[in-house]
C-alpha cells in the first residue's frame, strides 16, 4: 500500500484485552487482525488501517483514539510541527515497521506522525 505524505494514515486505539478485542471486532465487523507481540494488534477491513496499542499500559481515557498521519520525511515534519508551535509529547522513537513521534495540536489533541523504516 502506498502512503501519502501528510495525510491521515492510521487510527490507533488503546488496548487492554487483545482476545476480547479481536473477538468483538471480528464477529461484529469482520475485521482481520495481525498480532505484533502480546500488546499490539493491527487491523484491516475497517476502511482505514489501524491498531490497538497496549505497549505503554496507558489507561483508556475518553476519547481514547490516536490519529496517525504519514510522513515521507519524519525529521523535516517534526521540525515543521515544532516551528508551528506544537508541543512535542513524545520525540521520535522506533516501533516494528517504522518510527514516529507524538504532538499536541493547538486544541490539546494528541496526534502522531510516522514514517516507514528504509529497508
Amino acid at each position: 500500500m502506498a502512503h501519502r505524505h501528510k495525510t491521515i494514515n492510521y487510527i490507533e486505539f488503546p488496548l487492554t484485552d487483545s482476545t476480547a478485542t479481536k473477538q468483538f471486532f471480528t464477529s461484529v465487523f469482520g475485521w482481520e487482525f495481525q498480532e505484533w507481540g502480546p500488546n499490539y494488534l493491527s487491523f484491516s477491513g475497517a476502511g482505514i488501517e489501524g491498531g490497538f496499542n497496549g505497549e505503554d499500559n496507558t489507561p483508556v481515557q475518553m476519547p481514547g483514539v490516536l490519529v496517525i498521519l504519514f510522513s515521507d520525511d519524519l525529521e523535516t515534519t517534526l521540525a515543521e510541527v515544532k516551528d508551528a508551535g506544537a508541543t512535542i509529547l513524545r520525540d521520535i522513537y522506533s516501533f516494528p515497521g517504522g518510527r514516529r513521534f507524538h504532538f499536541a495540536d493547538p486544541n490539546g489533541n494528541e496526534l502522531a506522525i510516522w514514517a516507514e523504516v528504509a529497508e
